[in-house]
């Protein structure tokens, strides 16, 4: 889907505080980026709109927490729905960055590691040439593996049941363990969830929320979470 373009979203991100212009030079020191370094990190990839991430993270103040989309536009729209979330209280544990997540190794330094990859409503990517895009694909879980801790783990949700399949299948194939899954996710006892703005707009038109939670062993890494 094209996003339309807001010219009003560069310069409202180049003033927000908690957005990165140039977040390779910020390998090697992500924590001291946020206002509490000695907390677990989680990343939210393809984040949107944010309209997930600012719940979650108004929610998890013990975790800080970094947003990933490729698009500024969109970042724009994302920047707004977190200061609406937080209402006034300062945003400390979140980073924006925009970014290609293809590359997401290269954003950090090797002891840096993540306790959470959330993906949440990506690109199905249908045509089969164009699969290997997928951001749950082996070749994609192959990167997120250089960042995740050992026993880090990626939650995932989709609306799209080839894709829920084809990532079972490319979790086992990149050495991930599959805790647990659903093809239906409001069904399940999880009052927890929150919703991303995909998720209300799917659920509104009567499509299940396929979910998965898969962590990766402790020996597929090489540093603990703190």
């Amino acid at each position: 889907m094209r996003i339309r373009k807001k010219k009003w979203a560069r310069p409202e991100l180049a003033a927000c505080p908690f957005y990165l212009d140039a977040p390779q030079e910020a390998a090697g020191g992500w924590a001291a980026r946020f206002a509490r370094p000695g907390q677990l990190l989680h990343l939210d990839l393809g984040c949107g709109k944010c309209t997930f991430l600012a719940a979650l993270a108004h929610r998890e103040q013990g975790v800080n927490f970094i947003g990933v989309d490729i698009s500024e536009d969109i970042l724009g729209v994302a920047r707004r729905n977190i200061e609406a979330e937080f209402d006034g209280e300062p945003v400390e544990n979140i980073a924006l960055l925009a970014f290609n997540i293809e590359k997401l190794d290269t954003l950090f330094a090797p002891q840096e590691k993540a306790a959470r990859i959330y993906v949440n409503f990506c690109n199905p990517w249908q045509k089969a040439g164009d699969h290997k895009r997928r951001l749950t694909h082996t070749r994609q879980l192959e990167t997120y593996k250089k960042v995740l801790a050992p026993g880090g783990e990626l939650w995932f949700k989709t609306d799209n049941m080839d894709l829920y399949l084809a990532t079972q299948r490319y979790l086992r194939e990149a050495g991930f363990e599959i805790v647990c899954k659903t093809e239906d996710l409001h069904a399940e006892n999880a009052p927890d969830n929150i919703e991303s703005e995909h998720e209300v707009m799917f659920t509104a038109q009567g499509i299940r929320t396929k979910a998965i939670i898969a962590r990766l062993p402790e020996e597929k890494s090489g540093v603990e979470i703190p």
